[in-house]
């Protein structure tokens, strides 16, 4: 289910996969990140994600006037992971806003682990 917006031109539906794509796109351009991440439930280990699976790495919940971000991403080596992070929320909250015209009210950031970048 997505989020449904109405104007005087019509009716605007904007599914999740498209707000997660957004904000996994926005977020890999980040310094410091190396790759979004996804934890599989059947073993437990991070996979590092190509560009092709943003999406996978972000979990998105609409609510009646809010938009939640949960970003799973991986970090480089040697890199402050609170700037990152920061860096992260900031700009995938203003690219999402700006993209969409919805409300994000959080973009939690949960680190599930560090590359030694080479």
């Amino acid at each position: 289910m997505g989020k449904e917006i109405m104007n005087g031109l019509g009716k605007i539906d904007i599914s999740e996969e498209v707000i997660a794509t957004i904000a996994g796109a926005t977020a890999v351009e980040c310094y410091g990140l190396v790759g979004m991440a996804s934890r599989k439930i059947t073993d437990g280990f991070v996979d590092l994600l190509g560009r092709e699976n943003l999406a996978r790495g972000v979990v998105v919940t609409l609510n009646e006037n809010e938009v939640i971000i949960d970003l799973h991403i991986v970090v480089g080596y040697g890199v402050r992971i609170s700037e990152v992070a920061a860096n992260v929320m900031e700009r995938v909250r203003y690219t999402t806003e700006k993209l969409t015209g919805l409300d994000v009210s959080q973009v939690n950031v949960n680190v599930q682990g560090v590359r030694v970048l080479e």
